[in-house]
């Protein structure tokens, strides 16, 4: 598959805003209502596009305390890391997690209600999983810049 400036360009304007209208994308790239059609299904078929989400707005569903959560394991065995992984990706507070190197395994990206609920979520959640050794939290004061979008 030939993946060009005009694919990269669509890319973009779908990131912008995932409704907007195959007409509305083939005004502003200059193609046929058609072409831009078969661009999104090539593009969603190779894997460029994995989907499509709604991004809803934290503080309208009171989960606007957001916690970046350094987690250590004690060792890294295999078996510790396969547990741990299967373990937080039923926590529903984990909006991401990442394996890192560095002096913490884990990163984890947390939201909840408030310093409360995320105590709460720490205490009968997250160190109830076994193998974590320690971890080291910080809380979002204010979010200068959050995006989705991949710019080519």
């Amino acid at each position: 598959m030939t993946f060009d400036a005009t694919d990269k360009k669509l890319l973009e304007y779908i990131q912008q805003d995932s409704k907007q209208t195959n007409k509305e994308l083939s005004n502003k790239l200059g193609l046929s209502v058609t072409a831009v059609y078969e661009r999104i299904k090539k593009l969603e078929k190779e894997g460029f596009i994995d989907g499509y989400i709604a991004i809803v707005n934290k503080e309208k569903v009171n989960r606007n305390f957001v916690v970046f959560c350094h987690v250590k394991l004690v060792q890294h065995s295999q078996e510790f890391v396969i547990k741990f992984e299967k373990e937080v990706k039923q926590l529903s507070e984990v909006l991401e997690c990442y394996h890192l190197s560095g002096d913490y395994d884990y990163l984890l990206k947390v939201i909840v209600e408030d310093m409360t609920a995320f105590r709460e979520f720490m205490v009968n959640k997250l160190t109830s999983i076994n193998h974590i050794g320690s971890t080291h939290s910080m809380f979002v004061i204010n979010e200068v810049k959050h995006s989705t979008a991949i710019n080519f």
